[in-house]
């Protein structure tokens, strides 16, 4: 599975960014987004599961929507009223539906909210 990131970029407070990862390969279930920001660990943003099912960080809840496009194998995460502290690198992920504890992931991309 190779994974494709992208729509980051510089945004002001309060503003909004559509990021992408379209996927190549089979079996893929689970697919989400998280994040790392300087000096911290890698944290989930949201998945979702090729049944549609989603979960939110309670950091994302009613800010970001996660979605997918199965026929083009493609995950989006769009966000609203971002912050500063919404600063990171945001990598895509997958995972696959008979080894679910192994992730796939992204080469990231770069989401700045400043003014």
């Amino acid at each position: 599975v190779q994974l494709q990131a992208s729509g980051g970029g510089l945004v002001q407070p309060g503003g909004s960014l559509r990021l992408s990862c379209a996927a190549s390969g089979s079996g893929i279930n689970i697919m989400g987004w998280y994040r790392q920001a300087p000096g911290k660990q890698r944290e989930l943003v949201a998945s979702i599961g090729s049944d549609g099912r989603t979960n939110y960080a309670d950091s994302a809840k009613g800010r970001f929507t996660i979605s997918r496009d199965n026929a083009k194998k493609t995950v989006y995460l769009q966000m609203s009223s971002l912050k500063p502290e919404d600063t990171a690198v945001y990598y895509c992920s997958a995972q696959k539906s008979y080894n679910p504890n192994y992730y796939y992931w992204g080469q990231g991309t770069q989401v700045t909210v400043s003014s």
